[in-house]
């Protein structure tokens, strides 16, 4: 039997970034394919029932679908190296990034990629060449027009030059704030990576860091945030700059107050929807009352839930829950309501005011599974 899994997924894709990433800095036997494989089309979405990708086939037949999943999946079976540290504050402080470093960032990395012309013939051919990777010049912008379009199709706001200023100036606060980090510390939380980092990844790797608009401002204004990307890339897991790092998590749960900086911003500039989504899941539940089992929206496998009339801090918001971020907001909640009262303080202390700390404090009132790429109650 072939020990090696097989990863389905493209180097233009955001999530599939994450799961490389992954892949490589555990050493987990693998080959990737693209998703214009007769394989993906025949076998693997009608088994997983999903065409997103990532997609991850396992020596045994088994497919999984979304980056989360294969990792906890994987995580099982290959312990060293771990992505989920085991003390409260990392892993509090992991979880939270697991949310706010993938989903938070998705935003600006989404419009830094389609608010920027320069990007479009790179970004349209790379997209083609993941459908027909050994199609004519033609051939790859046929196939990335018909995906750009339908990207674009979901709307974005008027391209003007003060918008995508705006949009630069947030990403070269984001990467001020990793640089001062990656002057100390190879990873989030020390000498090896942590699902922390593989959540970043989207964003830095697959958009911010290939994309030539997104490129151009990581090579000017965060070359240690560069040298970062291309090693999350490589198996190796001591860069050469700190060769002198153990491979290991930073003792005593220590957190840096650099890498709490990171979190905080994204948190505080992109994660109030998260906080709007989990008060809006908690009203849905309540007039739902579902028994366990009950299956949300199973005609998709990425569903928002109806728009929900949600007040925060004294003001009202029209907002429609996405359930694949509460599922991923559930894990930070129920570790962080599993801890000790002490503990719980320390976190808290750890975390201060804003929006992550927001996020722990409403509790999810009914909690969700992920199971066959769709989401059950219970």
């Amino acid at each position: 039997m072939n020990d090696a899994y097989t990863l389905y997924g493209s180097y233009a894709s955001y999530y599939t970034a994450k799961t490389r990433s992954y892949l490589r800095k555990k050493n987990i036997p693998f080959v990737e394919r693209l998703p214009s494989v007769p394989e993906f089309r025949e076998v693997v979405r009608p088994t997983s029932g999903s065409h997103r990708i990532p997609q991850l086939m396992t020596p045994e037949g088994l497919v999984l679908q979304d980056s989360v999943e294969i990792q906890d999946y994987l995580e099982i079976r290959f312990p060293q190296v771990p992505a989920i540290p085991s003390t409260p504050k990392q892993k509090i402080f992991v979880h939270l990034m697991e949310l706010m470093g993938s989903e938070g960032l998705l935003r600006l990395a989404w419009l830094h990629r389609w608010m920027f012309e320069e990007n479009f013939t790179f970004v349209k051919k790379d997209f083609g060449r993941s459908f027909k990777p050994q199609g004519s010049d033609a051939d790859l912008q046929k196939y990335g027009d018909l995906i750009a379009d339908r990207m674009m199709s979901y709307g974005l706001p008027e391209s003007s030059p003060a918008a995508r200023q705006a949009l630069d100036e947030k990403y070269k606060q984001l990467l001020v704030l990793f640089e001062a980090h990656l002057t100390v510390h190879p990873y989030f939380l020390g000498g090896h990576p942590s699902a922390a980092d593989y959540a970043v990844m989207g964003a830095m790797h697959a958009h911010m860091g290939r994309d030539p608009a997104g490129l151009r401002v990581m090579q000017e204004h965060g070359p240690r945030v560069l040298r970062w990307v291309e090693n999350m890339l490589l198996p190796e897991i001591q860069a050469p700059e700190f060769c002198a790092v153990p491979v290991e998590y930073l003792a005593n749960d220590q957190v840096p107050d650099t890498a709490l900086a990171i979190l905080h911003f994204i948190a505080n500039e992109y994660g109030k929807k998260f906080v709007l989504g989990a008060i809006g899941f908690n009203q849905a539940m309540e007039k739902l009352a579902p028994k366990v089992g009950y299956a949300l929206a199973p005609e998709d496998d990425q569903p928002l839930l109806p728009v929900e009339s949600v007040t925060f801090e004294g003001i009202e918001f029209e907002h429609r829950t996405d359930l694949y971020a509460v599922w991923l907001t559930q894990r930070s909640q129920v570790y962080f309501h599993s801890l000790s009262s002490n503990d719980k303080a320390e976190v808290a202390q750890m975390l201060g005011a804003g929006t992550a700390t927001d996020l722990l404090h409403i509790p999810l009132t009914a909690e969700i599974s992920r199971i066959d790429n769709r989401f059950l109650v219970g």
